[in-house]
């Protein structure tokens, strides 16, 4: 059973803007290869898991989200560091798919392809929405970040709570 680190995109791994669907608006956030680097270094495999309600609503295509994802990917293997698997939800919220955060199918996906400890593993996210995926697919370790949308860190449901991924290699390292 491998460890592993799943990962919100948007406002997690880079900037948070509305719908980022080209290359030239993505910007990583300061500290994500190092953070990445480590984790993988430290023996977690790296996922991604996003809701893209952008495709659904008709704001961007299918391929415009491939494209993007294919760039941010090769950008992560000029450094080293390999994501093992991409899951994304395309649909609306009120579509009642089983995808979409903060229910599990993506989560499900993954396991259905990697033998994962959910024990040992972690998710990242800046959304509440984030956290309670985590929960519903039995993953015990979460971290909620404040680079994405604003919540009062009081009420977090997330297990910790930091400033950005720059941050959360110190927080998993310490609690593992």
């Amino acid at each position: 059973m491998q460890k592993a680190i799943f990962l919100d995109r948007d406002g997690v791994i880079n900037i948070e803007k509305n719908y980022v669907c080209k290359i030239e608006d993505f910007e990583f956030i300061d500290g994500v290869f190092d953070t990445l680097s480590y984790l993988q270094k430290s023996g977690y495999k790296l996922f991604v898991i996003t809701n893209q309600s952008g495709i659904g609503r008709g704001y961007y295509s299918k391929e415009d989200f491939e494209k993007l994802t294919s760039w941010m990917l090769d950008e992560f293997q000029k450094k080293q560091i390999n994501i093992s698997q991409v899951e994304h939800c395309p649909h609306n919220p009120t579509d009642g798919c089983t995808c979409r955060k903060p229910q599990s199918g993506m989560i499900d996906n993954i396991l259905k392809n990697h033998k994962i400890d959910l024990e040992n593993s972690w998710l990242i996210g800046d959304k509440e929405s984030d956290i309670l995926c985590a929960k519903n697919a039995n993953i015990k370790n979460t971290i909620q970040v404040k680079t994405g949308h604003t919540f009062a860190e009081e009420n977090s449901p997330a297990d910790f709570v930091c400033d950005s991924i720059k941050y959360v290699k110190d927080i998993i390292i310490t609690s593992s």
